[in-house]
């Protein structure tokens, strides 16, 4: 089946961003849909990229603009549940309906972002729908070509992971570090986008499930420590035991920005590590070391890295005056 339109479902987010330019870059023709259409502008101006407000739990909505696309992509997915957003309508529900609708609309391919350590069996609201999500969408194993990643934590520009280390350790003299050995396998943004542009033709994905994560293994505490290290900053830092991680998150679910729940903690009581000593071969993928990235959006030591702090700081300033 030759691919030529391609329908982004959270193509304006974190990683949709980097997965839509390289579509673009690559010659398809890119669907992104999106909450807001404002949220793509910075997307549109790409060539061949259209974007296409929609609420993907609308189904009737969701179905108009899949139509006549070739393939679907699916990075929808949240950290924090909230009103009609929870694990079970995003992480579950909504590839179901997404799988159904491809069936539907004779869309043969569909792939989908989920997490690794997802399983039913596991700590965590958050994997356990992860995992719901991926029997959902296999259930139309026989009647579409379906591709699933599981990547670690993911960072680059614009994460919501290595930035709060950088603004505790820039703002605070102290931390306090749930979980400290946790252990993280974390994937540049790019890669993980180059993941999905690589197995969107390539017959040997369909119907396979592929782990992602970076070259190295690393605790929350190490991780930390890079940051500080990027920064050129020393912060006193305190690991939190078990019982004062969930206390701590317990608080930070009450801040009108939620950065951490303890749903989020129980996910750190797995290790997020590949079970494999490495991608599999046919994703063509070699993964970047974290730290040949992070000085160049963490310490903003570029001047690309420097023009995306003022324009994430400009958003967040025109967003609080709506």
């Amino acid at each position: 089946m030759t691919v030529r339109t391609v329908a982004v479902l959270g193509g304006s987010g974190f990683v949709g961003s980097s997965l839509v330019a390289k579509l673009a870059a690559a010659g398809y023709r890119v669907k992104v849909i999106t909450r807001r259409r404002e949220m793509a502008k910075h997307l549109i101006l790409l060539p061949n990229v259209e974007a296409v407000q929609c609420d993907v739990l609308d189904t009737h909505a969701l179905k108009l603009a899949l139509t006549g696309v070739d393939a679907v992509i699916n990075l929808v997915g949240i950290l924090h549940q909230q009103g009609k957003q929870t694990f079970e309508t995003i992480h579950h529900q909504l590839p179901r309906k997404l799988a159904h609708l491809c069936e539907e609309l004779g869309i043969g391919r569909l792939l989908h972002m989920s997490a690794l350590q997802a399983n039913k069996h596991a700590p965590s609201q958050y994997l356990r729908s992860k995992a719901a999500g991926e029997e959902a969408i296999n259930e139309y194993s026989k009647k579409l070509d379906i591709t699933i990643f599981r990547p670690s934590v993911i960072f680059g520009r614009g994460d919501n992971f290595l930035n709060l280390f950088a603004n505790l350790v820039k703002y605070l003299p102290v931390v306090a570090l749930i979980r400290p050995q946790a252990k993280f396998q974390p994937i540049w943004v790019e890669d993980v986008a180059q993941a999905f542009v690589n197995a969107l033709e390539n017959t040997a994905t369909y119907g396979k499930s592929y782990e992602l994560g970076g070259p190295h293994v690393y605790t929350l505490r190490e991780l930390l420590q890079k940051v500080m290290s990027a920064l050129g900053k020393q912060r006193l830092v305190i690991g939190l035991n078990d019982k004062l991680s969930y206390v701590q998150a317990f608080f930070m679910e009450l801040l009108p920005i939620k950065l951490m729940s303890r749903d989020n903690v129980r996910s750190t009581m797995v290790d997020n590590v590949l079970s494999m000593p490495a991608i599999a071969a046919e994703l063509n993928l070699k993964p970047t070391a974290l730290e040949a990235v992070i000085p160049e959006y963490i310490a903003h030591k570029t001047p690309r890295a420097a023009y995306d702090q003022f324009r994430s700081a400009a958003g967040r300033a025109i967003n609080a005056r709506r």
